[in-house]
């Protein structure tokens, strides 16, 4: 079980590096291609709205094989971060993030059903949590990688590197994931069936306003650390690896509890911390290091919910189990951007508001985790 869902993470290393590394490199970029900064943030609302798009067509491909399903959207994501590059101009470019989105929430949606089928009885959780513990580490390590390389080389060494590693990943799930039963074909109206019970909104909505609140936080977290809590600009490469630590650890030991206490306990708890910490960040972030300590205990919350929402949604979405856990995705780069935008107008009161303006997001998130687990828990 733990070759194949290795090579399965090793499919969101690659996503994970593909979304969050323009952040880093966003300054090379727009001076390379001769455009303003702002402008090429559109590159990242183009990789969002891939996933947004990518996820519903998933339904499109439901009498495949998984197994060919994940090849063929690796191969996309290969192609999409080629294309990136060697873009010669913004236009290319911004195609290219859109090609590169279009597999992210749908490689999520189906790798999450086929690590909950390679799964030992009792450990569904725990390998959702594995499978997505490469996105984990793509921040950790990745990203970190990929800013420098775009900083000592080129922006576009980041992106080739990315689809190298397409090639990689394809070897692996060709090589370890074996093919596994496919679900069962309901029809096209039948995989949107279970958007009729109020379960899967109730996770939806939680999964977009609980990581809106921590994208309000986490989207000006530079600022915050170098103006508020006193951090030099050169310490914060190494605060940023902090912070995917604890994105690596929360993912996985909430995968571990889930299985032990049940999804809808696990991220109903998770959420309610997430509320808290945000608060504490508002009062305590000009104090250096608890502003690190409450940060790392953040994005551990972040990913700490992850592997829940997937599994659960997996489990409501009965018959469009595939759309499910892509839209889980599609809700996710929801929740950035609302978190981002809302985190922007709150900046003019000062770099700490943003935390305190993710506080309203993330209780709202809690609360709909909470009619979740109060109303299924017999169930989930």
């Amino acid at each position: 079980m733990k070759k194949s869902l290795i090579a399965l993470a090793f499919g969101t290393l690659g996503l994970g590096i593909a979304e969050f590394v323009m952040m880093g490199i966003l300054p090379d970029v727009a001076k390379d291609l001769g455009i303003s900064i702002p402008v090429a943030g559109h590159f990242i609302s183009a990789y969002a709205l891939g996933v947004c798009v990518g996820a519903p067509v998933l339904i499109l491909a439901r009498k495949h094989p998984l197994k060919h399903i994940l090849l063929a959207l690796v191969t996309l994501m290969m192609v999409g971060n080629t294309c990136a590059a060697l873009a010669p101009n913004y236009w290319v470019l911004l195609l290219a993030r859109f090609i590169s989105g279009l597999p992210h929430g749908a490689y999520f949606g189906v790798a999450s059903i086929v690590a909950e089928k390679l799964a030992d009885k009792g450990k569904g959780s725990e390998a959702v949590s594995i499978m997505i513990a490469g996105m984990t580490i793509a921040n950790l390590f990745g990203v970190p990688l990929g800013t420098s390389l775009s900083n000592s080389i080129s922006w576009r060494v980041t992106f080739l590197l990315v689809g190298c590693w397409g090639v990689i990943i394809l070897y692996y799930i060709w090589r370890w994931v074996p093919h596994v039963k496919g679900l069962k074909d309901t029809g096209f109206k039948g995989q949107f069936r279970f958007l009729k019970t109020p379960a899967p909104w109730l996770i939806l909505g939680a999964t977009a306003l609980g990581n809106g609140g921590v994208f309000c936080w986490y989207s000006y977290i530079n600022p915050l650390l170098t103006e508020v809590s006193g951090f030099t600009a050169e310490s914060i490469t190494a605060l940023m690896v902090l912070a995917g630590f604890g994105m690596v650890v929360g993912n996985l030991v909430s995968g571990r509890l889930s299985d032990r206490y049940t999804p809808g306990k696990v991220g109903t708890t998770v959420q309610a911390m997430i509320c808290i910490v945000l608060l504490l960040i508002f009062f305590l972030s000009p104090y250096p290091w608890l502003s690190a300590l409450l940060m790392c205990l953040c994005t551990a919350g972040l990913f700490a919910v992850s592997s829940p929402e997937q599994v659960l949604i997996i489990r409501v979405a009965k018959g469009g189990e595939m759309l499910g856990a892509a839209c889980v995705q599609v809700a996710f780069n929801l929740g950035n951007a609302i978190g981002a935008y809302v985190g922007g107008l709150a900046i003019s009161g000062g770099y700490r508001y943003p935390a305190l303006a993710g506080v309203p997001f993330a209780m709202v998130g809690f609360i709909l985790f909470l009619t979740f687990y109060k109303k299924y828990q017999a169930k989930y």
